[in-house]
This record gives structure tokens, sequence and C-alpha cells, in this order.
């Protein structure tokens, strides 16, 4: 697909999915059972490449870059069989995990050095208690310098089981780990000659020690890949996404995990967020009492094999303007341009006849007046999100053909590595590891259905 088509196909998606109200949740699959598939496949990155890769399967579905993220509930007994149909071993280590056991389903199998392997055509299954909840990688435990870089991983979340449905919404079972929306954030990165190497039968020749990854993900895409729907067809083998969404005031839970070998610096604009675990512990002197050693960031170093969740959220606060317009006197202005409360001075006298706060709005904030003056519209140029209002929630005048894909009016801010060579595809800027966080006034719908 051409680059000016992909733009295009994610302009639509992006339209559709702003339109929609797109549940922000985090795609896998639910287990406690589970089977696997390594299997060969490839996946394409925005500037039209297309790298062979191993991926685990669902079952019998095709190859998935990364592995399908496995969500599990606190206490449950959970099995995930693995079907090899690679001309190599293959096996699965669950770090984090204790007590895991590793049982032959189907051979041929062997005793490998970390646990036990499938061999080409054979079968092993791996049960453990998923005893904490939090964050998690797996990946192959068979040459894994080589195997984890082809794509052999993927993610495991376990909820903590504080009803019957396992979908407690504080992420650790504290107040201060609650959260209303969450989005996971698993990095990965590629170097193209290893896979070149392996794609040509020519694995003998892998040289780890020339490693030189060009190519960096969420979740198995770069950007503007991160940013389409989830499970496009035009994506097959990379079915998840990564653009997170939350209304102003709602508070996000940030699932990052580093399944690469280097350490990605991960920023994000708007806001500090505050890192409440690690590797699924909570960052706690008493788990009881949560996460009084949380740390606040405004960019996360998150190193190799490692997962940490932290807690981001939006107001708006000490910008020292109203971020929803509630200064203006809009007796004149066209019905439904301020879909929230109305605050209109019907005296004219810099007094307002109905003020409320919106949901979490920051208060010293509220009234005050943007504090510059706006060029018109002829001296500006639109970029496509762009409402044609400075507020929060308000559309405003655009001219034909500028602007439109952000009917809800939210906020954007981009999300990505603080590596600037980290937002390549390829050798082509920008792209690599980057997403956008869309911010959404307090009435926008958005769910997150009980799993």
């Amino acid at each position: 697909m051409s680059h000016m088509k992909r733009q295009a196909v994610l302009a639509v998606a992006a339209l559709v999915l702003y339109a929609t109200g797109a549940q922000a949740m985090i795609d896998g699959e639910i287990g406690p059972n589970f089977t696997l598939t390594a299997k060969s496949d490839y996946i394409s990155t925005p500037e039209g490449n297309s790298i062979r890769i191993w991926g685990f399967a669902n079952g019998a579905g095709r190859a998935q870059y990364p592995g399908p993220t496995l969500i599990v509930n606190e206490g449950q007994s959970v099995t995930v069989t693995l079907a090899n149909q690679l001309d190599v071993p293959v096996s699965i280590v669950f770090p984090g995990r204790t007590g895991v056991t590793a049982s032959e389903a189907l051979p041929p199998t062997a005793a490998g050095l970390l646990t036990r392997e499938a061999l080409p055509g054979g079968t092993v299954s791996y049960t453990f208690t998923a005893t904490h909840p939090g964050t998690y990688l797996y990946w192959s435990g068979t040459r894994p310098e080589l195997q984890i870089e082809m794509g052999l991983f993927g993610a495991i979340i376990v909820r903590p089981a504080m009803d019957g449905m396992g979908m407690s919404m504080r992420a650790y079972g504290t107040e201060d780990t609650a959260y209303d929306e969450e989005t996971l954030f698993l990095m990965s990165e590629i170097d193209p000659q290893i896979h070149n190497l392996v794609d040509t039968g020519r694995i003998a020749e892998v040289d780890n020690t020339t490693y030189r990854p060009m190519y960096y993900f969420f979740n198995g895409r770069s950007a503007p890949d991160t940013m389409a729907m989830a499970g496009v067809s035009y994506l097959p083998t990379q079915p998840y996404n990564c653009m997170p969404m939350i209304n102003a005031g709602k508070r996000l839970l940030m699932r990052v995990a580093n399944a690469g070998r280097v350490i990605h610096p991960f920023h994000f604009h708007g806001n500090n967020a505050t890192q409440v675990a690690r590797d699924g512990r909570l960052l706690s002197t008493n788990p009881a009492t949560g996460a009084d050693l949380a740390v606040s960031h405004f960019t996360v170093q998150t190193p190799p094999g490692a997962t940490e969740d932290l807690i981001f959220t939006w107001t708006g606060e000490k910008l020292g303007w109203d971020i929803y317009g509630h200064q203006q006197d809009i007796d004149n202005a066209p019905a439904g341009n301020f879909p929230g409360p109305e605050d209109v001075d019907h005296n004219q006298n810099g007094a307002f006849d109905n003020v409320p706060l919106e949901p979490n709005e920051y208060a010293p904030d509220h009234g005050k007046p943007l504090p510059v003056v706006l060029p018109e519209n002829q001296d500006l140029t639109f970029g496509a999100m762009h409402s044609g209002s400075p507020y929060l929630g308000a559309l405003g005048a655009l001219p034909p053909g500028e602007g439109g894909m952000n009917p809800s009016a939210g906020f954007m801010f981009m999300w990505h590595s603080h590596s600037e060579k980290e937002l390549l595809n390829g050798d082509i800027f920008p792209g690599g590891m980057m997403t956008m966080l869309l911010v959404d006034a307090p009435w926008v719908a958005h769910s997150m259905p009980m799993r």
C-alpha cells in the first residue's frame, strides 16, 4: 500500500474511531486456557516494507506480532498449550510466575535449557497459578536472542479478583490504582537484517554483536499504523492498535512493557504519569496501603524484559485559561456550538448567570479568558485534527476542506519514544514508536465493557 493510500485509510479509520466512541479497552484473549501456535508469516511497515516474523497465533489463526495478549484473573489456574509449526524447537517462559509446570501434550518434545520445548510438530502444555495481579510478558525460552527478535513474545494481564467478573477497575486492588480506561504499550524493535537472514534460510549467519534495529513498535505497529483501528484487514498479522483515549479528568492505566533488548524512553505529552508498579509488583512498603512509593514521570525508561504500570490523567490544571470557554458571552452563538452547560452573561456585566463547573474541571481557571488573540482564519494553516475552536468539546468554523477529523473536538497529545532514531520507519521520518492521546470533553461518550 502506498504512503498516500495508507494516510487516506488512516484518516477514514480515525474518523470512524472518534465518531463511534470506540471502546478504550485492551484487545486480547480471555483465559484461563489458551492455545498458541508458533508459525512463520510476514508483517508490513508503513513505508511499504514486508518483514518475515515468527509469531504465536491464537489457535489455528495466523501468526501475530506480538503474540496474543493473554487476559486472566488473579487466582486462576492458567494453561497455555504451545503447538509448534516452525522447523526449529520453540518453548515459552513466563517471567514473574512461579511454580510453572510443563508437560508433553504431543510428541516430539524435549527438555530444553529453560523449560520443555516443542520440537517441530510437537505440542507442550504449561500450567501456573496467576498469583499476583499486574502486567507481565511471556516469550520463547529457546534461543531467546533470536526467537524473541523474530516475534515470539506477548503480554499477560492478570486482573485482581475483586468481583465476580474479575474486572475490579483497580489494577492492584487499591484505590490509588483505580482507573477508567486502560491501554497496553508493548514496545519492541526489529533488525531487518536478522529477519532477512532467517527468511532466506541463513540462520547460521545471524550475528547478534552487529545488532542494528531500524523499526520500532507499539503493540506490533509503527506510526501511523498505531492509530488505525484494531483488526484492520490490511494488517492481518498486526491486529493490535495503540491509541489511548480518555475523558478529561478520567484515569488512564498505562500498561508499559518492553519486549526488546534496548531501553525505550517513552515520553507522554500533556501531563506527568504516576508509576504505581514495576514487574507486576506494587511500589509499596505495605500493599494494603497502596503505592506509597509511587513515582511521577514525564518519561518512563523501561528496561528490556520489564513492565511498568502508570496512572495518567488530564484536566487542564494550571493552564491559566478556561479550557471550556465559559468566559465567552454566547447569547448570539450558533445553537449547539457549546454542547456542555452554557454560561451566558445576559446582563453584559461580566458576571455569568450560570457558571457550573464541568466534571473534574480545574476550578481556579474557571472563567479565565484565553490569554492570546487568535489570528483570523485566513492567516492560519489547519491540521486535520483542528476542531475550529481552541476550547475542549467545542466545534468552530473551519474553511472548506480543512480540519474535520476531530468531530468530538478533543485535544491531541503526541506520545512517543524520546530517542529520535526510534521515530523512523526504516530511515523515513516520522513513524516508529509514536502514537497520539485523545483527551475528550467529559460529555463525550466513551465505554469500557466489563470483561
